[in-house]
């Protein structure tokens, strides 16, 4: 069935200004423009992935655009210049033959060029601005903080699309409120990043300037809310009292939720299964929260009946869902896969393994196990 959000008539408080439901950001492109649009459609906060987008771009452009929907929206690009390179490059008219490998993007790097960072930021810019197409709603970007040197650009090209909420986690991302000021005012930025095997004191900085993407003096844009995504108070304070720039609130996130989770607090220990263990220390103290006073919103474990009403009724703003909509058919989830999961649900069937492994970031990490699919390797 399609994308249909009906929360019983349940009304945000007066004072507050933002969604009561967010539809979760989730990566290889399952929360694409498609989602986004159709959730803002509904007044809710529809919600695009950034991860791997200018690989998801140029898949995109060499199956051929069947509907022209990425070059509408590549002809709307500031830099003309790029929307050129990026058609030339990896538009297929007809789209690739089924025996032809993908041309790929170039990997990231800390030293990579301008016309790198100005396509990436090209990738961005299309998918906010098809979420955007055709309504008045709110869009948000979801980004990792562990995957850190793209975002400067990724976050410059939704800016460019008048994205209004960039939703973060995986991380602290200390750093990112005052950047988006920075970008919003068109000013060069720095990112301190991680690096593994580095020793210097001063750590490794990656510079970005937009400039690199307009070519010319970079426009003043809307600066968009920011929303961290974490599992404790305390992180929460942190970031209140350590980050650049303003929080406009938090999504609060149980160890139950899809996708990433954070590590449980103290020495990581496995059960018998394999999985990370939960104890107490890692619920969440809404009385904390509460005390912030910063709009926040309930995670994991948040879609099903009552539970918008009962997250409103312990003071939070709304909750964020990512695992309904991710199994939705406007979701960019392989349609086989949907079924083949939603069959097993149906049937009881169905396992999902908190993953200590399977991520990158070396966060724990829900897989669904599916016969036939990479699960079988966790």
């Amino acid at each position: 069935m399609k994308t249909q959000l009906n929360p019983c008539n349940i009304q945000a408080p007066l004072s507050s200004k933002h969604p009561v439901i967010i539809q979760g950001g989730m990566g290889a492109a399952v929360s694409h423009w498609k989602l986004a649009n159709a959730v803002a459609r509904e007044g809710m906060l529809g919600v695009v992935s950034g991860t791997g987008m200018d690989h998801v771009m140029a898949r995109r452009l060499q199956n051929g655009d069947p509907d022209g929907m990425m070059r509408a929206a590549i002809a709307e690009f500031p830099c003309p210049h790029t929307a050129e390179q990026a058609l030339l490059r990896y538009y297929i008219p007809g789209g690739k033959a089924a025996d032809k490998p993908y041309k790929l993007p170039p990997l990231f790097r800390l030293d990579s060029s301008s016309d790198h960072y100005a396509m990436i930021a090209l990738s961005m810019f299309v998918e906010v601005w098809l979420a955007k197409r055709g309504h008045e709603g709110v869009v948000g970007l979801n980004l990792l903080e562990k995957i850190a040197l793209p975002n400067p650009a990724l976050l410059y090209g939704a800016m460019l699309a008048g994205v209004d909420y960039v939703l973060m986690g995986a991380g602290i991302p200390i750093q990112i409120p005052g950047i988006l000021d920075q970008l919003s005012r068109g000013e060069a930025v720095e990112l301190r990043v991680t690096v593994e095997g580095d020793t210097s004191t001063d750590g490794v900085v990656q510079r970005f300037d937009p400039r690199w993407v307009t070519q010319e003096n970079p426009p003043a844009l809307k600066r968009p809310h920011f929303i961290a995504i974490v599992s404790s108070a305390v992180l929460a304070q942190s970031l209140l009292k350590r980050a650049t720039g303003s929080i406009e609130g938090f999504v609060v996130e149980g160890h139950i939720a899809g996708g990433h989770n954070a590590p449980p607090r103290g020495p990581m220990q496995l059960s018998d299964r394999g999985e990370p263990i939960y104890g107490e220390r890692d619920g969440v103290d809404l009385e904390k929260f509460r005390a912030l006073g910063v709009p926040f919103w309930l995670a994991g474990g948040q879609g099903i009946p009552g539970a918008l009403a009962s997250a409103l009724e312990q003071g939070a703003a709304g909750i964020q869902v990512g695992t309904l909509f991710a199994f939705c058919t406007d979701s960019g989830l392989d349609p086989v896969l949907r079924r083949r999961a939603l069959e097993k649900a149906h049937a009881g069937e169905l396992c999902i393994f908190t993953d200590p492994q399977a991520s990158p970031t070396g966060f724990p990490f829900k897989v669904v196990e599916l016969e036939g699919t990479l699960s079988d390797s966790t």
